[in-house]
Formats: structure tokens, C-alpha cells, sequence
């Protein structure tokens, strides 16, 4: 690729963690979706909130974590997403640009408070998420810079945009602002329960326009409506240029015409909180790909990373990743 300012520009929604354990009583008895994660309104966060063991507060969002992951591994990383001029958003915009990452979205004066996610760890590690966008609505167009968009090598976001009407506007536009400067575009499906309310928007994006794909095992399957795996990397084959597949302790697959390559796990010794596996992932092979490594070896990167943040609490790197390869 001709030279680049940044590696890898992230568009996401810009969310506040909000971890705490639980157990299944718990999720039963506030009718949460295990494992998924479920958009919820002001007065459900207040709520939800209230009942809640004692929580940890960390900068998170999808795409957020990713781009953390890219700057942890020394990569150049640049960030797009919407905070309100509040104490989380002044502790997510800190908690960006202290990991090296670019970020200067204007910050929202007015409407919704900065988003924050309420994050349910039950002992099995399966983390549900709840998901209040607050001031994530407000991004849109006016946010994408072509010129910023063009110094990256990847646009990479987040399916979670296609929640919000005018995120979504500001994903196209930087696609097509990034395809016109000769750069690459990249996203990740999300979550299963994303993939059933967007599929067919979703295999469309994938035909037309997206460069890099990155899912989990249940999101793939649910994007192609297919029982077993090995289906639903044949259906992927088929509409995805390069695709990266992840499957937990399988490790991941990685697709390209007809190349497939398997890639076991890294080691864990414990897992601790599966939150942000996904997201380092994709850091990881970000990482290897804006390098010119080879897609077994992207891989092996992305795998590296999700096992580190798996063996504790929270969604962004403890050790730096660099020092891991």
C-alpha cells in the first residue's frame, strides 16, 4: 500500500463500560439476553445500573478496544466516535488518546449523555452486554473527514453503527471516501442478534464494498442462516474478499478465493471475561495486515491479543501486546 499516516482508522460507538459479575438468577430475573448484547433506553441503564454488584468503569466501545489493541501492538491508530461534553465523555476521550490513538470528533454539547454499556460476567465468562447509545446517535456525516479517511490504510468499524440511521450515512461515506483514495475498508459483523436485524444490509456491504470481514462463529452462521461452520465458510467464500472467522478456543479461520487457513488459539492459563475477545482479534490481524504479513500470521496476531484480554476484566490491553509477539 503507498504510505500512510495511520494504519487503521476506526469508526465506532464511542461507550463507557460498566462491568460487574453476576450470575444466571440475575440475568433471569431482569429477562437479560445472555451472551448478546441489547440496546436499552436511558431509564433501563438507570435501573439496570441500580441493581448491579459494585462495578468497574472502563473505556470501551466495539471499535474502541480495537483501536486501543492496534496502538498497544505500536501500530498508528485514529479514531471517529461521538462522546458528550460530560465526565464519561471526558474519561473515554482521555482513556483513547492515553493508549496513542488520535481522536478529535467534536464533542456534543447539547442532547443525550455519553454512551455506556452495562456488562453482566457470569462465572462461565460469557459477558451480556446492555447497551444505552446516548450521545453515539449524534454521529453522523459531518463527522467523516475524506482527508482523515485517506490517510489510513484500513477503515475499519463496527456492524453496531447500523443502529443508528445517521452512523450508518457515516460509515458509507467514509467507505466511498476511502475506496476513492486507493485504501482498503474493513468491518466486523458485531453480534449475532446485529446480524438478524441487518442481514441482508450486511451481505450487500460485503459483496460491494467491504474489503476485510471479521465474525465470531455464531455470527457467521446467523449472516448466512446455516447450521454448521463448514456451511457457513462456503456461503462466505463465496461474497467475502478476505474474511477472518473466529471460533474461541478453535481459534479462527481465515478465508480468501480459495485459500483457507486454520489457526489454532493462543494458550490461556485462566479466562477471566470473554469481553472484548472479538475486538482484540481484530486488532491483532489489523495490525499484521497494514505490515504485509501473511494471513496465517495475521491471524496468529489477532489470537495473541484476544488471549491476553480474556485472562482478566475489561476490554483493553494490561501488557502491552508488542511485547507479546
Amino acid at each position: 500500500m503507498t504510505s500512510a499516516a495511520f494504519d487503521v482508522l476506526g469508526i465506532g460507538n464511542a461507550i463507557v463500560d460498566v462491568i460487574s459479575h453476576a450470575d444466571d438468577a440475575f440475568l433471569v430475573k431482569h429477562a437479560l439476553n445472555k451472551g448478546g448484547m441489547t440496546l436499552i433506553d436511558e431509564a433501563r441503564a438507570e435501573s439496570l445500573y441500580a441493581s448491579m454488584a459494585p462495578a468497574v468503569e472502563i473505556s470501551g466501545g466495539s471499535c474502541g478496544n480495537t483501536m486501543a489493541g492496534v496502538a498497544s501492538f505500536g501500530g498508528k491508530g485514529a479514531y471517529i466516535g461521538k462522546v458528550r461534553n460530560d465526565q464519561l465523555g471526558a474519561v473515554f476521550a482521555h482513556d483513547l488518546r492515553a493508549t496513542g490513538v488520535a481522536f478529535d470528533t467534536p464533542v456534543a454539547t447539547a442532547g443525550p449523555a455519553t454512551a455506556r454499556c452495562l456488562i453482566l460476567v457470569t462465572p462461565d465468562a460469557q459477558r451480556t452486554m446492555n447497551t444505552y447509545l446516548g450521545a453515539c446517535t449524534g454521529l453522523g456525516p459531518a463527522d467523516i473527514d475524506p482527508r482523515l479517511v485517506g490517510a489510513a490504510q484500513v477503515t475499519y468499524v463496527e456492524g453496531y453503527l447500523w443502529d443508528a440511521p445517521e452512523a450508518k450515512k457515516a460509515v458509507l461515506k467514509a467507505f466511498d471516501a476511502a475506496h476513492a483514495a486507493g485504501r482498503l475498508v474493513s468491518i466486523t459483523l458485531s453480534d449475532a442478534f446485529c446480524v438478524d436485524r441487518y442481514r441482508e444490509e450486511f451481505r450487500v456491504l460485503i459483496r460491494d464494498k467491504v474489503d476485510i470481514l471479521f465474525g465470531n462463529e455464531s455470527e457467521i452462521k446467523s449472516l448466512y442462516q446455516v447450521r454448521s461452520f463448514e456451511a457457513a465458510v462456503e456461503a462466505t467464500r463465496k461474497e467475502a474478499k478476505v474474511a477472518a472467522l473466529t471460533r474461541s478456543e478453535k481459534g479462527s479461520v481465515v478465508i480468501k478465493g480459495g485459500e483457507t487457513h486454520a489457526v489454532p488459539a493462543a494458550p490461556v492459563a485462566k479466562v477471566v471475561d470473554t469481553t472484548g475477545a472479538g475486538d482484540l482479534y481484530a486488532a491483532g490481524f489489523l495490525h499484521g495486515f497494514t505490515r504485509g504479513k501473511p494471513l496465517a500470521e495475521c491471524a496468529r496476531l489477532g489470537g495473541i491479543a484476544a488471549a491476553e484480554i480474556i485472562s482478566h476484566v475489561g476490554a483493553r490491553p494490561e501488557k502491552p501486546l508488542r511485547e507479546l509477539v
